[in-house]
């Protein structure tokens, strides 16, 4: 028996879905409220708590609808309710993956056929789409998953009143609606509830939090554009957001206009481009964590008294070139405990070492162990160079993947403390996996998969980690626990140039 229960209204619909989906419990429930409630009562009192799909055409209401595109309802419309629905973020993503143009927004029902000026009139309230079912049939699911899916055949210039463009439209619709339904499988199959242990502590640290408000406050205070040298920080939504703002990011100072602010990340600046900041009179403000500027002393005063430096990270990552630039002549960079057999020093007796603050922590404690197995009298850094952020949310994560089948680390592509918590679940016996958002998430990874674990990169915002547990709880009912292995109430000050006056 299938795993789910497929509601068409039409034949044209479920000969579609059954086209593209040959393993589905289809059912064509009729046209129209009254048939599509009545059906979808019978039927669903005699399938058990399956899951369901309600599948068909739609009417675009807005014009950037077009033939053959598929809407996802985030909830359903009619005349005397409102239905919220399960979020389907990962079913979206799916689809979009395989190639179909896809929309999550409002669905509106309607007794009657929709055309006209009366589209408008029903898009007033939000709705993208509309259909003459849906949201008479989703009561009879109750509280089983249910998603609606619909793909548009007929839009604000293309009327289903016009027959031969109607046809097209149909035509368009139909083959998408048997493609969407070819796609879903995996999908289906990770439906089911599931145990999610988010990790405490998680997403954004102090450092970051300081350096995107930074950003913001300047804005305010200067307004746009307001130009930032690199990412402010390494995740792209905090970047479009800001974007959005009229943040300007370049990768380097020549694409700033001259006599303009800019700010550095908080990834830190080598003294050079400090310097040419300078020639080319540009206003600086300074957003790199403090604990990346202790690293920068350090680099410092170990060069000055006369020490090679060997600092333990990864070549190109803009902290490791700010550290570097600061002794260039002194500093030797090496990502792991095999490229410290080539590691060349002046006098063995005066190497001192210093780390990415966003390394994971066993990981570097290998490469010092090798450090000093070849320089027994090497040097380290006051405290350890790994932030407190980057330490708990290791630990945190640690402890979550102990217990988990599979840990979601939120986090971009290019956040080297995200990639670190995925190396971390890893090496503690967890499948884990980096994603972007929640839209990331496939399904196949789900299979046979009960227990999640979830945490976030320093740099992620906590409203991605929030958006991952709506998403898996599209899925199929969600019970949350925290573990917890550290609290956090660190504040970092503000720069002068935008600080509030009287401290912050």
């Amino acid at each position: 028996m299938s795993d789910i229960v497929v509601l068409a209204p039409m034949s044209l619909e479920a000969r579609a879905i059954r086209s593209g989906a040959p393993w589905a419990d289809v059912r064509r429930v009729g046209i129209g409220p009254r048939r599509a409630a009545g059906a979808a009562e019978q039927l669903l009192a005699t399938n058990g708590h399956r899951p369901v799909l309600i599948a068909g055409f739609c009417g675009g209401l807005t014009p950037e609808l077009e033939p053959g595109d598929v809407v996802l309802a985030s909830e359903l419309q009619r005349p005397d309710a409102t239905i919220r629905c399960d979020d389907p973020t990962i079913l979206a993503g799916v689809l979009r993956r395989g190639g179909l143009r896809v929309h999550v927004a409002p669905i509106a029902s309607s007794p009657k056929l929709v055309t006209g000026k009366n589209r408008q009139t029903v898009a007033r309230g939000g709705a993208v789409a509309v259909d003459m079912e849906s949201a008479w049939l989703a009561p009879a699911a109750r509280r089983r998953p249910l998603v609606t899916l619909r793909v548009v055949v007929d839009t604000v210039s293309r009327e289903v009143h016009r027959p031969l463009q109607t046809v097209s439209g149909t035509m368009t619709g139909y083959r998408a609606l048997k493609r969407a339904c070819t796609l879903i499988e995996d999908w289906v199959r990770s439906l089911g509830p599931r145990d999610v242990v988010l990790a405490a502590p998680r997403a954004s640290c102090a450092g970051v939090d300081r350096a995107v408000e930074v950003v913001e406050r300047a804005l305010a205070d200067r307004g746009a554009p307001m130009y930032v040298r690199k990412q402010i920080v390494h995740n792209a939504h905090v970047v479009s957001a800001l974007e959005e703002k009229g943040a300007v990011f370049v990768n380097e100072l020549h694409e700033v206009p001259a006599g303009a602010t800019v700010i550095f990340s908080a990834h830190g600046v080598s003294p050079a481009v400090r310097q040419e900041a300078e020639r080319r009179g540009l206003q600086v403000i300074d957003a790199t964590c403090p604990l990346v500027s202790k690293v920068h002393a350090e680099a410092r005063r170990f060069a000055a008294s006369g020490f090679d430096i060997v600092l333990v990270g990864h070549k190109g990552h803009e902290e490791v070139d700010g550290t570097y630039g600061e002794a260039p002549d002194a500093i030797q960079v090496v990502a792991d405990a095999g490229e410290v057999a080539g590691v060349e020093v002046r006098d063995p007796s005066r190497v001192a070492y210093l780390s990415q603050t966003t390394l994971a922590v066993d990981e570097t404690a290998e490469v010092v162990a090798a450090l000093r197995q070849r320089f027994p009298d090497a040097a380290g850094p006051a405290s350890s160079d790994i932030c407190y952020a980057t330490q708990n949310r290791q630990d945190a994560v640690r402890a979550v993947a102990r217990e988990c089948d599979l840990v979601l680390v939120v986090g971009s592509a290019n956040s080297s403390n995200s990639q670190r918590l995925v190396e971390v679940a890893e090496r503690a016996g967890c499948r884990a996996m980096l994603i972007d958002s929640a839209a990331n998430i496939r399904p196949e990874a789900l299979h046979g998969v009960r227990r999640i674990g979830v945490t976030a990169g320093a740099s992620a915002p906590e409203a991605l980690v929030q958006a991952v547990i709506q998403a898996l709880g599209g899925l199929g009912e969600v019970s949350l626990s925290d573990r917890a292995v550290a609290r956090e109430d660190v504040h970092f000050k503000l720069p002068p140039e935008v600080a509030p006056r009287g401290g912050n």
